[in-house]
């Protein structure tokens, strides 16, 4: 069982959300905690009143609403719905929540089974409950706690094959047309907003692509962009945009631009350990055999590593981005270093086919990168990234003391105009001193 946290201020948000999914009858409130009435008694109105009379006890406290999902795996779609009441009455009770106000919601929208609970951190005497680390200090031990009491897959046990890890971005893709344009986008945010770590719009759209959909800000003369306003929207096959944007502000969850541009803050430190996977995997295939930039993609896409290349009207490459489904991470090829950039890829390949042109053949230059040891990212998030909870652990091997004490490979140009000169010194002259 996975348990994913998520607080705000607005439980009307939250609320709205959860009902919308009945509505669109993918969901449904199979249960209420410290309610008057059932839930299938209640309307809207009701259920939202019970959270904001609470809420009321303590108006200085802002981050007040909490929306947690319990994720299953695809095994135990057998679970019935008073099971799932239990699971979620236990959870919430190990958790220091069992005496608040709580809805409980099954969601059949996603290919495993779960449930979303709905609840608030103000106490009936008015005092908070405490959020900060509540994953960590509260969430773990009720989730492992659980999985022995109910028999449930562990997480930790659970087996990362790479065809799970490759099949799940397919699985996602938004089709226009055969679902819901929101709230197909607003899943795929959801899967890839918090996990992924990325560090600019363009890195983000690596990802979100992927699954047909875009995040743009608009053209710079339009009313959105210079109101620091995002869009998102569908893509169809080919990449092209189709149907009505989305505002930001209209999903549950806000994911704005100025969301987003803290999110591209918190992620530059969090990435930073995973650099040398990526940079190893790419050295590998290319000291190994001379390859195309087809063959490169090929097969660091057997090994979970997206390639994104970009190109100009006439087919020009100018642009490579990677994105490690592993790691969760994303890295324009620059990031990495200039033997990873669009340029230097293009100099150690074979060149054909790399824009559906033939292009002028030519070996690879002799490679003088070296391997360099390879870390383990799941040692490395642990030291990095003790607070990000939906860290991914990856199965590859990694030693953490040779990473933080190998200093990476360089090789930038600094003009000579730059340089600081060497001061001569002056030559005594001694037949005057004589």
């Amino acid at each position: 069982m996975v348990a994913v946290i998520k607080t705000g201020h607005s439980i009307h948000r939250i609320l709205n959300y959860n009902e919308n999914k009945v509505k669109q009858g993918v969901a449904e409130c199979i249960g209420a905690g410290n309610y008057p009435v059932d839930p299938d008694k209640m309307s809207f109105t009701m259920k939202l009143n019970r959270f904001l009379k609470q809420m009321e006890l303590n108006e200085k406290t802002k981050r007040n609403s909490v929306h947690i999902s319990l994720n299953f795996d695809v095994s135990e779609n057998h679970l019935s719905k008073q099971k799932l009441l239990e699971i979620a009455d236990s959870y919430l009770d190990k958790i220091g929540f069992g005496e608040q106000p709580y809805l409980v919601y099954q969601h059949q929208d996603a290919g495993h089974p779960h449930i979303h609970l709905v609840t608030t951190n103000i106490e009936a005497d008015g005092k908070r409950i405490d959020l900060h680390h509540l994953g960590i200090r509260k969430s773990e031990p009720a989730r492992k706690a659980l999985e022995k009491e109910f028999g449930l897959v562990h997480a930790e046990s659970q087996k990362k094959d790479e065809n799970h890890q490759l099949k799940s971005i397919v699985v996602g893709k938004a089709m226009y047309g055969k679902s819901q344009t929101k709230m197909a986008i607003q899943n795929i945010l959801e899967n890839v907003l918090n996990p992924y770590k990325y560090t600019s719009l363009p890195e983000l759209n690596a990802v979100l692509n992927q699954y047909n959909v875009k995040a743009e800000r608009g053209t710079e003369n339009s009313k959105v962009y210079q109101t620091g306003g995002l869009l998102y929207r569908v893509l169809d096959a080919n990449g092209n945009p189709v149907g009505v944007p989305i505002k930001a502000s209209l999903f549950y969850n806000k994911p704005t631009l100025k969301f987003l541009e803290q999110k591209f803050k918190e992620n530059v430190a969090k990435r930073t350990p995973f650099k040398r996977l990526i940079k190893n995997a790419v050295d590998k295939e290319l000291l190994s055999k001379k390859a195309s930039i087809p063959e490169l993609i090929s097969a660091l896409e057997k090994q979970g590593i997206h390639i994104v290349l970009r190109q100009n009207a006439n087919g020009i490459l100018y642009g490579i981005t990677y994105v490690d489904h592993q790691t969760k991470c994303v890295f324009n090829g620059s990031a990495l270093g200039k033997a990873y950039s669009a340029k230097a890829i293009q100099e150690r390949c074979l060149t054909e086919g790399v824009s559906g042109q033939d292009l002028l053949r030519h070996p690879a230059p002799k490679q003088t990168i070296g391997l360099q040891p390879q870390t383990t990212a799941a040692a490395e998030t642990k030291e990095a990234d003790k607070d990000f909870q939906s860290a991914s652990i990856s199965t590859r091997k990694v030693n953490v003391l040779e990473v933080l004490t190998q200093a990476e490979n360089t090789s930038d140009y600094v003009s000579n105009q730059l340089k600081k000169k060497r001061k001569k010194k002056k030559k005594r002259n001694l037949n005057n001193n004589q």
